[in-house]
C-alpha cells in the first residue's frame, strides 16, 4: 500500500472508558444492588477502574467473588437488570470528544464503535448520546461469536466502514483493545483519561501512542 493508502479513513472506538463515560451508571446500580443486599455502598474510586470490564468485574470489586463462587451469577443478573433500567442517568460522552466526532466527520472520515458490552445495552448508551446515527458501524460483545482480544470484531468494523485494516485507527482503554487492534493490524491509541487501574501499565502495551486527553486523537489524524 502507498502512504495514500493507508491515511486514516476510519476512526474505531472502545465505548466504556473510551467514548462514553458509563462509569458513573454503573456504579450506582452496583450500589443499588448492594443496599439490597445490606451492604454499604462502594467508592466510586473503587467502581471507575473496573467499568471497562464489564459487569463481571464489577461484580467481584462490589462483593468480593469470583464467578465461581455461590451466588455470583444471580447477583451478576440482578446487577445487569438494575443498570439496564438506569444506564443513561449520568453517562455522557467524555468531555472534549464531542468536538473530536465533529472533526473526524468534516474532515470526511467516518467514525464507528467496537466494544465487548452486549448489544442490548450497547445500543440504548448509544441512544441516549445521539450518536447512533452518527456512527458508521456499532459492533457489539455478542454482534460475533469471538470478542475483544479477538480481532474478528475490528475487522468486522472495518468491513462495514468500507476501510482496510491500515487505514483505521482504534482507541482504547484496555490491553485487550490495544493486543486487538494491533492483531486486526490497525495502528492504535490508549485513551489514558479512560478508566485505567493502578495496576495497568499502558506504556507497556504494544500501543502506537497514548493520548491524555480527547483533543490529542486530532493530532494522530493530521
Amino acid at each position: 500500500m502507498s502512504t495514500a493508502d493507508t491515511a486514516i479513513r476510519t476512526v474505531l472506538f472502545d465505548l466504556d472508558g473510551t467514548l462514553a463515560d458509563t462509569a458513573p451508571d454503573l456504579a450506582y446500580a452496583l450500589n443499588i444492588l448492594l443496599a439490597e443486599e445490606g451492604r454499604p455502598a462502594m467508592p466510586y474510586e473503587l467502581v471507575r477502574p473496573a467499568a471497562s470490564h464489564g459487569s463481571i468485574a464489577v461484580i467481584k470489586v462490589g462483593f468480593g467473588i469470583q464467578p465461581e463462587d455461590e451466588g455470583f451469577e444471580e447477583l451478576k443478573q440482578r446487577f445487569l437488570d438494575i443498570y439496564e433500567k438506569n444506564l443513561d442517568v449520568h453517562t455522557c460522552i467524555f468531555p472534549g470528544l464531542e468536538p473530536v466526532l465533529d472533526k473526524i466527520e468534516q474532515l470526511g472520515m467516518n467514525w464507528g464503535v467496537v466494544t465487548n458490552k452486549p448489544g442490548w445495552l450497547t445500543e440504548p448508551v448509544l441512544e441516549s448520546l445521539n450518536l447512533t446515527q452518527r456512527a458508521v458501524c456499532v459492533v457489539s460483545g455478542d454482534t460475533l461469536p469471538e470478542r475483544k482480544p479477538h480481532p474478528a470484531p475490528l475487522l468486522h468494523a472495518c468491513n462495514i466502514a468500507g476501510s482496510e485494516a491500515a487505514q483505521c485507527l482504534y482507541i482504547g482503554d484496555a490491553e485487550r483493545d490495544i493486543i486487538a487492534g494491533q492483531r486486526a493490524g490497525m495502528k492504535t491509541l490508549v485513551a489514558l483519561f479512560g478508566y485505567l487501574g493502578e495496576n495497568d501499565q499502558p506504556e507497556s502495551w504494544p500501543a502506537d501512542g497514548m493520548v491524555s486527553t480527547p483533543a490529542e486523537i486530532l493530532d494522530w489524524l493530521r
